[in-house]
């Protein structure tokens, strides 16, 4: 499946400062590569301001809730002290799954704006498309493809890494 291109509706959506924070997500997604986390960044802003920002953590952890936008948005609650984060953005470098597309629709994020599509769990729009709901209460404005070549190649540099050692690791062991 192709990579996703901003339409020119959106590129005149997604200003600079979106650009700046795509790219801190993108920095926070490397950080998790070098742990041998899935690289998936996340950075919760507010006009210029970073609020809160992680990568997934989910093999270091052992816990399957701590994908990088759950992490980012509860960060952001708690610095803002409310859960409300309606003139905030958060910028992703994968498609957020069901899981933090929910908790992004419940804290009330007010832009959503992601880089790569997932077209295995992404529940923002290749599977699913959470925050056009309308029977939800909170529907937040989101702009997907953005840096979305760079973060699916991180994505597949990470995986393509992955395969190649788990294929050493059973070589080892049928010599043993």
């Amino acid at each position: 499946m192709p990579e996703l291109r901003l339409t020119s509706d959106q590129e005149s959506l997604v200003t600079t400062i979106d650009l700046a924070m795509m790219r801190r997500a993108i920095e926070l997604a490397r950080q998790a590569a070098a742990i041998e986390e899935v690289p998936v960044g996340a950075v919760v802003y507010r006009g210029n301001r970073i609020i809160a920002e992680s990568f997934n953590l989910r093999e270091s952890t052992k816990d399957p809730v701590t994908h990088a936008e759950l992490l980012a948005v509860s960060k952001a609650g708690r610095a803002l002290q409310d859960w409300r984060l309606n003139d905030c953005s958060i910028a992703v470098t994968l498609e957020p799954c069901t899981m933090c597309a929910g908790a992004m629709i419940n804290a009330r994020i007010g832009r959503l704006l992601y880089g790569a599509t997932d077209p295995k769990a992404g529940a923002c729009h290749s599977l699913y498309k959470i925050p056009f709901d309308k029977r939800l209460n909170h529907r937040p404005e989101v702009i997907r493809g953005v840096l979305a070549e760079e973060c699916a190649q991180l994505l597949k540099d990470f995986f393509k890494h992955r395969r190649e050692v788990n294929k050493q690791r059973k070589q080892q062991k049928k010599s043993a």
